[in-house]
């Protein structure tokens, strides 16, 4: 028998949520949920500040090398894709505030918008990746560009292309993500009662950004 909890959520919109059997109702549920998300953005954390860990290490190390290999990376593309991205995290807010409120066609609105500056940030980065491998900043051994004064830029550029790479893929799954949730919103299966998809979603897309929002100064301004 289903809980009253439940019950609710299929009145307001969401014919395909349910309890699982482990749960004694959908408030549970959710709380547990969330507490899953926050617990996997705590890993995500964990695993990104080792690698800005291991840029300011080799910054120390090479210090000359990264100031010097650093003037040579695009600063207005870095701050574009700066602008896309926050963009974008403000437009996954008011997709899950427009969620909360059973607001689907706003909520479809916003996600595609989400969607879409998204892509543009990837636009961006596969120019400046195609420029970056034209003029031979390569990472490590595979550096070959001319008229540096330092030993080591390779250095630098194996950091870049890792971490900004790395960066890059959790985008590329950020918008198979939000796909996921605007087909289902697009068929109505989010409401006041149930938003827990769009909301575990938005964290994750808002720590994606929260990333480069570090990573631009980090690599295009110091260096």
């Amino acid at each position: 028998m289903m809980s009253a909890s439940t019950e609710a959520a299929q009145e307001k919109g969401s014919p395909d949520f349910v309890v699982a059997h482990h749960f004694d109702k959908a408030d549970t549920q959710f709380d547990a949920g969330r507490l899953g998300i926050w617990l996997f953005l705590v890993t995500e954390i964990l695993f990104f500040g080792g690698l800005f860990c291991a840029f300011f290490i080799y910054r120390g190390w090479y210090f000359d090398s990264f100031v010097e290999a650093h003037h040579h990376l695009d600063k207005k593309m870095g701050a574009l894709n700066t602008v896309f991205l926050i963009t974008s995290s403000l437009t996954m807010a008011l997709g899950v505030r427009s969620a909360q409120r059973s607001a689907r066609k706003e909520t479809v609105g916003f996600l595609l918008a989400t969607v879409l500056l998204a892509c543009a940030f990837l636009v961006v980065k596969y120019f400046e990746y195609t420029h970056k491998i034209h003029d031979g900043l390569l990472p490590g051994a595979m550096f070959h560009a001319q008229g540096f004064t330092t030993q080591h830029p390779g250095v630098f550029y194996a950091i870049y292309f890792v971490m900004t790479g790395i960066h890059g893929l959790h985008v590329v799954i950020g918008i198979g993500l939000i796909l996921w949730i605007l087909i289902r919103a697009q068929k109505g299966e989010f409401s006041s009662r149930y938003y827990a998809p769009v909301e575990g979603v938005g964290l994750y897309w808002h720590l994606v950004d929260l990333i480069w929002i570090y990573l631009f100064p980090l690599l295009y301004l110091v260096g």
